[in-house]
């Protein structure tokens, strides 16, 4: 019934999400075989996870179910390494929404390309590498407003960010 509640408001509202636990040998693996089916069309028969969701279906499916087994554990902290992957437009948008929200009773760090994501975020740190003396090294700055702003007009427009590109970052950001 959570995972239910959790599927429409990403967009997934016609799928249908089932846990199957069947008894097996026990083992180092417990006793149990445990497999995740789905349905994502009306009238089309449940399978295994991993065969019948898209890519895009896959993450927004692995996302309502982090949100369904944290809902017991709040203080949380939640990574999400490009959870959005596979999704774009309206989409994201709701993906974002959800973390947002997640992020109300948990701290949620999530990884993204996507500026529909990005935009929704509390927070924005940029993430590069650069090559010193041979070794490659990361850093991560926090962005101001000003920053954030060129950041998802750069997402969203590639290597010459246009002011139209900033006008949509600002719609984003003011969402």
């Amino acid at each position: 019934r959570a995972m239910a509640a959790e599927l429409p408001p990403l967009w997934l509202e016609r799928a249908r999400f089932a846990t199957e636990v069947v008894p097996a040998e026990p083992g180092p693996e417990g006793a149990d075989q445990v497999r995740f089916t789905v349905a994502t069309n009306p009238g089309a028969p449940p399978g295994p996870i991993d065969r019948i969701a898209s890519g895009g279906e896959l993450s927004r499916f692995l996302l309502a179910l982090k949100v369904c087994l944290s809902a017991r554990a709040p203080g949380l902290t939640l990574v999400f390494d490009e959870i959005d992957r596979g999704v774009g437009g309206a989409t994201a948008d709701a993906v974002g929404r959800r973390l947002s929200a997640l992020g109300e009773g948990a701290q949620v760090l999530v990884v993204t390309h996507s500026p529909q994501v990005a935009a929704r975020g509390a927070h924005h740190w940029q993430v590069g590498k650069r090559v010193a003396k041979g070794a490659t090294l990361t850093e991560i700055a926090g962005l101001a407003p000003a920053a954030r702003v060129e950041e998802i007009a750069r997402m969203l427009a590639g290597d010459t960010i246009t002011d139209e590109a900033r006008a949509a970052a600002r719609a984003l950001l003011d969402g």
